[in-house]
């Protein structure tokens, strides 16, 4: 039984059952569509809205207890989102297999998170997008959430090398409230980006 299957094994939504603020603001800036990946998506809030926009999504965890409750969310909310049990450690990342990716707030170690954004990338349909809102390194002083480890925390220059060959669409660091549950609350200091996957030319 990992951390995170502890930490959700609770009634109560640790992370609330609202969407994340820039995710809601993502859906306004992009023309999101069809098969959508949520990774380290915990209980299911991120999930549950997109699919409430009419998107198909799919949410990986590697908690069961949050996958539990993402089912429990999505079945009050009158939508469908398929669970999967998996540690990232092991994902297989099929190519051009999904026509955005979504991660709130999914932090892992450098070795992990770079495979984990080597797998977005390939994984990715092409025009596709990938939509993310992390804690960046500036976010240790602050006590409104996230990882007291900065290797589990993300640059905006580790970002903006990632994806410097795809179109950028938003890029923000900086501070922002977030009233996210118990464990998310307060001014924090955040990377966010969305960028999208370069479309195959026409021959």
């Amino acid at each position: 039984m990992n951390s995170w299957h502890k930490r959700f094994q609770t009634e109560e939504y640790v992370y609330g059952m609202n969407p994340n603020v820039f995710i809601v603001e993502a859906l306004a800036k992009v023309d999101l569509t069809g098969h959508i990946l949520t990774i380290a998506e915990g209980e299911g809030r991120n999930a549950v809205y997109l699919a409430e926009k009419g998107l198909e999504v799919t949410s990986w965890d590697y908690a069961l207890s949050g996958l539990e409750k993402t089912l429990k969310l999505a079945g009050t909310r009158s939508v469908e989102v398929d669970t999967k049990l998996i540690d990232l450690n092991d994902a297989l990342w099929e190519s051009e297999s999904w026509d955005g990716v979504v991660c709130v707030f999914g932090h892992f170690p450098k070795p992990l998170r770079d495979k984990t954004l080597r797998g977005v990338k390939e994984a990715i349909k092409p025009g596709g997008y990938y939509i993310s809102e992390v804690y960046s390194t500036d976010q240790l002083p602050y006590e409104s959430g996230g990882p007291k480890d900065i290797e589990l925390l993300y640059s905006a220059e580790e970002l903006l090398t990632t994806f410097s060959d795809w179109k950028i669409i938003h890029f923000f660091t900086g501070e922002v409230m977030r009233e996210e549950g118990e464990l998310h609350k307060g001014l924090s200091h955040v990377v966010q980006v969305i960028a999208q996957k370069p479309k195959k030319e026409q021959k």
